[in-house]
Order: C-alpha cells, then sequence, then structure tokens
C-alpha cells in the first residue's frame, strides 16, 4: 500500500471547526509539530487537551 499524499495546509481557508483546532494547537505550542508532522505526530494527551479546549469553546460561543 502506498502512502498517501498529505497537501499543504492553507490556513487561511479552513473551516471554523479546523481553524479553532489549529487555533488551540498554537496556543499550546503544538502547531509546527502538527504541520511538519500531522495530528498522528500528538500525543493522546495532547489531542485530548485540544479536543477539550475546542468544545469549551463551542459551548463558550453558544452562551453568547
Amino acid at each position: 500500500m502506498g502512502k498517501k499524499k498529505e497537501k499543504p495546509i492553507d490556513l487561511k481557508n479552513l473551516e471554523p471547526e479546523e481553524k479553532a483546532k489549529y487555533e488551540i494547537a498554537e496556543e499550546l505550542g503544538l502547531l509546527d509539530k502538527v504541520l511538519e508532522h500531522g495530528w498522528k505526530s500528538l500525543t493522546s494527551k495532547e489531542t485530548g487537551r485540544i479536543g477539550g479546549l475546542v468544545t469549551k469553546k463551542k459551548r463558550e460561543a453558544q452562551k453568547d
């Protein structure tokens, strides 16, 4: 099986949820790791932290 080709990520043209993931990764200092090696390079702790913060942002947006 061939490795799937990864296309470059255009940080300016993302869906709102994807954009939030990248913003949080940047806040946590993980954006470079994600851009260089992909989301699979993160530990489960790092991924969980990002997911938790995305959920928190969504809840805060719904309250407004």
